[in-house]
């Protein structure tokens, strides 16, 4: 295998929220991978994970991808802007011209790099009118961008198992256990690497929830997940303002 060192650059999709450890730490769909290329490549083989929730594309490119070009690695994942569309200050065109800027960079060391389209969280999100034709442009972008400066491109979006709610955790917008581990089978499948093949399975779908039910749910929801996430926007604050990089040096792979 060609790969004896991956770092994983983002947000909180590639930290692994909310797919947990035992210590509150979290997984999540990099961690999965790292463990099967570490297995493919031996024990030489060194892994970092720089991604840290809540952080935003500018801090994205600013703190992480220099970071992650200094350790030469061969395989670099990437996935940033989801924090952004989700903003009042989104910028469409400043996004375009970074998201290719930054993919060009990390291609210029020789590394592989790994994209990512989407998966489509906004059927269980508000603001679906505002945000969903941001999310296209984001992922319009990624795929044109993968093409220019042939990176590996792992396409969540086009992936209907995604409206699967079991795929996702209770705040509606990260990734359950099961929506991790599929994420991992798919981009060793693009890397052309075998996986646990029931990482691949799907929890079938809840029952219907009755409509009172539905909207008890939904009022705790708001409470719970978007009212805190509201109070940072209007205070300033980020979910990652005091959380480091799980992983902030390449080193060995350990279960």
């Amino acid at each position: 295998m060609r790969w004896r060192s991956f770092v994983a650059v983002g947000d909180s999709f590639t930290e692994g929220m909310d797919d947990a450890y035992p210590d509150g730490t979290y997984r999540g769909w990099a961690d999965l991978v790292a463990t099967r290329l570490a297995a493919e490549a031996g024990p030489d083989f060194r892994y970092a994970n720089l991604a840290i929730r809540g952080r935003l594309f500018p801090n994205v490119a600013a703190e992480q991808v220099p970071a992650a070009l200094a350790m030469k690695p061969d395989l670099i994942s990437f996935a940033a802007g989801g924090n952004d569309v989700l903003r009042r200050t989104f910028d469409p065109e400043a996004l375009v011209a970074r998201f290719d800027d930054v993919v060009g960079r990390l291609r210029s060391g020789g590394a592989d790099v790994v994209l990512f389209r989407f998966a489509d969280v906004m059927a269980r999100l508000p603001g679906q009118r505002l945000v969903a034709p941001r999310v296209k442009l984001l992922n319009q972008t990624v795929g044109d961008t993968a093409q220019r400066h042939g990176a590996i491109l792992v396409d969540l979006y086009s992936d209907d198992a995604y409206l699967n709610p079991m795929l996702w955790s209770t705040d509606r917008l990260h990734m359950s256990a099961a929506g991790h581990r599929r994420v991992a089978a798919q981009v060793l499948t693009a890397l052309g690497v075998g996986c646990e093949e029931d990482w691949l399975l799907v929890p079938p779908h809840p029952a219907p929830t009755p409509w009172l039910a539905a909207r008890a749910a939904d009022v705790r929801w708001v409470g719970q997940h978007l009212a805190p996430w509201v109070k940072r926007r209007l205070t300033g604050r980020s979910s990652g303002d005091t959380v480091s990089a799980k992983r902030p040096l390449l080193g060995p792979v350990t279960d």
